[in-house]
């Protein structure tokens, strides 16, 4: 017992050493207004996911869309659900009839509605946002069994169509009808990209792969038969699967391909998406896969080929810990960092928490993927991606693993600092913070080629800046029902926090980041 005392206490020694030697590192970074620079084009901000189809046409769904393109100018949406019952898109006992027509003939009924297919494109596009359309899930009358529910609260069908024929021609039918209405010059900037991670349990056709395989192609020959210049792709995986093989097959059987499409989660597991054994840490993981599937590409028939990674975030599990937390910032960011050059475009799931998935939602803070909660509450993830835009488009090279140093088309620096450290608690519940994650991070900048007294806006998000959860956490996290009053205060808490403005000492500046917190520095030259 005594000699278990004497090394517990000779450990706590050696690890309060550590924290005090951890709290004291600095990063200084040495940054040259003339250095060579490299394209950034802003992959994470062009295209967001979101709640299905349907709740496009909601007002809270709307209000939010215009909240993320302020503060993004994010180019396309993505969501599941296009073509489902509820859309209405595809019922063959229902004919349409031609009221001014005293007779009309039985074959001008028609089985397809553009109704609410125009609305949810139409609102779109009047707040300046694309469609990327992803062609999901089953009508059921179209589905080889219509008893093939998913288990989302919506329970879309995922089964394969009882007769391609009928599918070929709805396909036909969907992507002529946004040609006539939208114009063939604006319908060919969109991606179409067929179902939703058909290697998991959002496709039930067996075997998996071959049967994808032929929704895919049915698919790809019928969009190119309307116009070859729509932009046709998948997989669409879950967990970065399948690329190789489905390039592969698509060379092999002549089949239109224009861009590769999948997805992953920073807490998938290494034996998933990587086949290995090994550990990988949660601001690894879709670093790894990006680059895996990058690699994979670069060894297909088609070695340019686009990349698209149409969905990820750093959790699918609806942690609140993670996704409504500040802990995002520093892990948004090092993923920036790491797939950079990698691939054309990340589209964060999701924008917004309008969102039904696991059901109607019930507390504003549930780990939900959204940038914004229900309410209109904003999270620290909006305001990490506010200041994440003012990134420029080219980037500097930098020695520092928790540094983007890049500059704008205008001249100005600006530069993203952060500090990571795994999330505090993890879970489908929060876990109330007991005291910092980890320790404060200090970097020494010192600036060549500008101003040696320059006035610098230093941009934040961490627990004390634009960090709703603070004011939640002091209301006690009720876990029901906000009062409107709540709301109000939540918030206005939860809003981006001014600037500081900082003056370089000789060309130099001293910032401290605190533990999962994010600094953006914008630097006139």
């Amino acid at each position: 017992m005594k000699i278990f005392v004497r090394h517990s206490i000779a450990l706590a020694a050696l690890l309060a050493l550590s924290l005090a030697a951890a709290a004291q590192q600095s990063d200084h970074i040495i940054i040259d207004a003339h250095a060579p620079t490299t394209p950034f084009p802003h992959v994470w901000e062009q295209t967001f996911g979101s709640g299905r189809a349907i709740l496009s046409l909601r007002q809270s769904y709307r209000d939010d869309l215009r909240t993320v393109k302020q503060a993004t100018d994010f180019q396309s949406v993505r969501f599941h659900g296009i073509l489902m019952d509820e859309v209405g898109l595809y019922d063959p006992d229902r004919q349409t009839k031609n009221p001014g027509l005293a007779v009309q003939a039985a074959n001008d009924a028609s089985v397809y509605n553009f109704s609410y297919i125009d609305q949810i494109y139409d609102g779109l596009l009047e707040n300046h946002v694309r469609p990327y359309i992803e062609l999901s899930f089953m009508p059921k009358k179209m589905a080889s069994d219509p008893a093939a529910l998913h288990a989302f609260w919506y329970k879309q069908n995922v089964s394969p169509p009882k007769d391609y024929a009928l599918w070929d021609a709805m396909i036909t039918a969907f992507a002529s009808h946004l040609v006539a209405r939208y114009g063939l010059d604006e319908v060919a900037t969109w991606k179409f990209e067929v179902w939703n991670e058909p290697n998991i349990d959002f496709w039930v056709g067996n075997p998996k792969q071959p049967t994808y395989f032929q929704l895919y192609d049915h698919t790809a020959r019928a969009l190119k038969a309307v116009s070859s210049r729509l932009q046709v792709g998948g997989p669409s995986t879950a967990q970065a699967a399948w690329v190789a093989d489905f390039l592969a097959h698509t060379k092999a059987q002549d089949v239109p391909v224009d861009f590769v499409s999948t997805h992953v989660y920073a807490n998938d597991t290494a034996d998933n998406v990587l086949h290995t054994n090994e550990n990988v840490p949660r601001d690894k993981m879709v670093w790894r896969a990006v680059q895996m599937v990058h690699d994979e590409i670069v060894h297909s028939a088609y070695p340019n080929m686009p990349l698209i990674f149409s969905e990820y975030n750093a959790s699918y599990a609806n942690e609140p810990n993670v996704t409504d937390s500040t802990f995002m910032g520093p892990w948004l960011a090092n993923n920036i960092r790491l797939c950079d050059g990698l691939t054309e475009n990340m589209a964060y799931w999701a924008f917004s928490d309008v969102f039904e998935e696991q059901g109607v939602v019930r507390s504003p803070f549930y780990g939900g993927f959204g940038l914004i909660a229900a309410d209109n509450i904003p999270k620290p993830t909006l305001n990490i991606f506010r200041i994440l835009h003012k990134l420029g488009d080219r980037r500097i090279a930098s020695e520092s693993e928790s540094s983007l140093v890049t500059e704008a088309k205008n001249g100005t620096l600006a530069i993203a600092l952060w500090t990571y450290a795994p999330p505090t608690g993890t879970g489908a519940t929060y876990t109330m913070p007991t005291g910092p994650a980890g320790p404060a991070k200090s970097f020494d900048l010192e600036f060549k080629s500008v101003s040696q007294n320059a006035t610098a806006e230093v941009w934040r998000v961490d627990d004390d800046h634009g960090n709703v959860l603070k004011a939640f956490d002091a209301m006690g996290r009720p876990p029901g029902d906000l009062t409107p009053q709540q709301v109000t205060q939540l918030r206005a808490s939860g809003e981006m926090a001014p600037p500081e403005r900082l003056h370089l000492d000789h060309g130099k500046l001293h910032l401290t980041v605190p533990v999962h917190g994010l600094a953006v520095i914008v630097l006139a030259k």
